[in-house]
């Protein structure tokens, strides 16, 4: 579940991982997708986990970023 946050208006979610090597390949289907739906991300990584904000536009998600989250879920859940 993304976590909705205010101040600035965002939701985030952090994604873990048992080998550094599944983040590399995780980190390259969330670039592809970035350019697909124009939508640019804040991300951070370590060791075992990476860590996305995506900053709204409006109060509400919308359904470009509900389905770029979405999108990323299921990468996640590939693996």
């Amino acid at each position: 579940m993304w976590n909705k946050r205010e101040s600035p208006l965002r939701i985030e979610k952090r994604f873990e991982f048992e080998e550094y090597s599944k983040i590399s390949k995780f980190m390259g289907k969330i670039e592809q997708l970035c350019k697909k739906k124009d939508i640019y991300p804040n991300i951070s990584f370590g060791k075992n986990f990476v860590s996305l904000s995506i900053f709204l536009e409006n109060k509400e998600i919308s359904s470009k970023e509900k389905d770029f989250s979405t999108d990323i879920d299921n990468f996640y859940l590939e693996d």
